[in-house]
């Protein structure tokens, strides 16, 4: 039967209705992005008038948003309306225009369960179905915003229910014991990660935007020029990243805990991984082992300074960054002590050891060292000049910034450089095959040989001048190319073929 045939035939499963609560809630959201908007709104038009008469203006516009906000959701949930059959997945919109969007069961990859804090409120929740396509298009997912959370659950179950059984642990592991759960000393690693000093600058920008809602950021800016007068200047700048930092750290601590509270990893019956996590926001989200096809160990410098690393799973069929707004959802482990980090990348994958620490990886051409110094350097020196330049024609102070930033860069720039080359590696054990890169960002993925599905062998002029090529494994899984970075040209072929024998040989030249 074809997909139109089956799409046509009649099936005796009723259709299910979204929960009518949809329309409360949607009206207490719309209302507090009102009060939210509005205030500051308020505040402007108040300036010099009556804040009386202000409010006058907005508050009629609040209600009228938030009373259409309710229609719209009354009209979308009479008109939505999904159903789980045998073969597929339907979901049914009939209003002013008729849609139908229909997934085949086979095809579904990915069953997340999202609650935020006004839908715990109310037992509600969100379920995010998709079928894994890198591209988003309109039958790739479907949302059923909202349900009942005990409903949710249940169609999370059925959706991902398969005729497999869950592959056996290595060793003696207790198959219904979790394969991680929350452990409250991981949250020292939390400051030292990228979020801190990003949530500090956030902040800072959030106070000015506070202050200018109240016609108050001139004020702000006075008492910090009075706060700091006759403090040096780099004196100066140092109290304030200080300051920004303390701030960003208080905030990643806050952050940790609303997003792996009562974390855990959990292998479920029929080959599924769980992983359950949040304060807030709850979120359940669901990994069929069948399209697992390895593991991403990511150690950002910070992290791997105080040794810890995350895992992130490489699999078909999962939701990446770019379409998950603010959820990392392959991730399976937050930042833990490396060690444990390889351990649970071994349970995952149910192996013994962990690939990404099971085979001694091979380093890469002297070459590969130098590409690495000139880029860092270039990428210190453009800041320094370009500042440097401006100082000569406009003022000294920029001329002591660029020499107050060259100092310090310089010898960082030369180190990082050098440590990238040391984490350049690749190799292959059991059914996977290694590949190791970064320094801000240290990524060790261990890809399934199986999953590989084609390689792509780039050589700049500059490589082939050093001799050395890039060799990106494409595959259905993850970010879809995994790439072993400037290898020496005759190993970075050898080791493609020995990876998958016979995909990269028809292509090959022999001497």
């Amino acid at each position: 039967m074809s997909e139109q045939d089956a799409l046509e035939a009649p099936e005796t499963e009723p259709w299910q209705r979204l929960d009518k609560r949809i329309v409360t809630v949607g009206a207490i959201t719309m209302a507090g992005v009102s009060v939210g908007a509005g205030v500051p709104i308020a505040i402007g038009i108040a300036d010099g008038k009556s804040f009386g008469v202000a409010l006058a203006w907005v508050l009629p516009f609040a209600v009228l948003l938030t009373a259409g906000s309710a229609l719209a959701e009354l009209l979308r949930w009479r008109a939505t309306r999904y159903r789980v059959t045998g073969r597929r997945f339907e979901l049914r919109f009939q209003l002013v225009v008729r849609s139908r969007r229909s997934l085949p069961r086979e095809r579904i990859r990915s069953v997340d369960v999202t609650a935020n804090p006004l839908q715990r409120l109310f037992g509600l929740a969100v379920l995010d179905v998709g079928t894994g396509q890198h591209e988003k298009t309109e039958n790739s997912r479907v949302k059923l915003n909202l349900l009942p959370r005990a409903e949710a659950e249940r169609l999370r179950i059925e959706l991902l229910e398969r005729t497999v059984s869950a592959p056996a642990g290595p060793g003696d592991r207790d198959p219904d014991a979790p394969l991680a759960r929350l452990d409250w000393s991981w949250i020292r690693y939390a400051p030292v990660s990228f979020v801190a000093p990003l949530i500090g600058l956030a902040a800072g920008g959030a106070l000015m935007r506070v202050a200018e809602w109240f016609g108050a950021e001139r004020g702000v800016i006075d008492w910090a020029l009075d706060l700091f007068r006759g403090v040096p200047l780099v004196v100066a700048i140092l109290i304030l990243v200080v300051v920004a930092l303390g701030v960003g750290v208080i905030g990643s601590l806050g952050l940790f805990v609303e997003m792996w509270w009562n974390y855990r990893l959990e292998r479920e019956p029929g080959g599924t991984l769980r992983v359950r996590r949040g304060l807030l926001t709850t979120r359940s989200i669901s990994v069929e082992e069948r399209r697992l096809r390895g593991v991403d160990v990511v150690e950002p410098i910070g992290n791997r300074l105080v040794g810890a690393a995350r895992v992130d799973a490489v699999a078909t069929g999962m939701r990446q960054q770019k379409d998950s707004e603010k959820t990392d959802y392959h991730t399976l482990l937050p930042a833990v002590p490396l060690a444990v980090a390889n351990q649970v990348a071994a349970d995952v994958l149910s192996e013994p050891v962990s690939p990404t620490v099971a085979v001694r990886l091979s380093g890469h051409p002297v070459a590969a060292r130098g590409r690495r110094l000139r880029w860092w350097l270039v990428g210190v020196l453009v800041p320094v000049v370009a500042l440097a330049v401006l100082g000569l024609l406009l003022t000294d102070v920029l001329l002591t910034l660029a020499w107050i930033l060259a100092v310090p860069l310089l010898p960082i720039g030369v180190l990082l450089a050098l440590d990238a080359y040391r984490n350049l590696g690749h190799g292959i054990t059991g059914g996977y095959l290694v590949s190791r890169h970064g320094t801000v960002r240290r990524s060790t993925v261990a890809l399934e040989r199986a999953g590989v599905i084609g390689w792509t062998v780039k050589q700049s002029f500059f490589q082939r001048r050093a001799g050395l090529i890039t060799l990106t494994a494409t595959t259905a899984a993850g970010i879809g190319a995994y790439s072993v970075y400037d290898v020496g040209e005759s190993d970075g072929l050898a080791f493609a073929e020995e990876a998958v024998p016979e995909l990269l040989a028809p292509f090959l030249e022999r001497s």
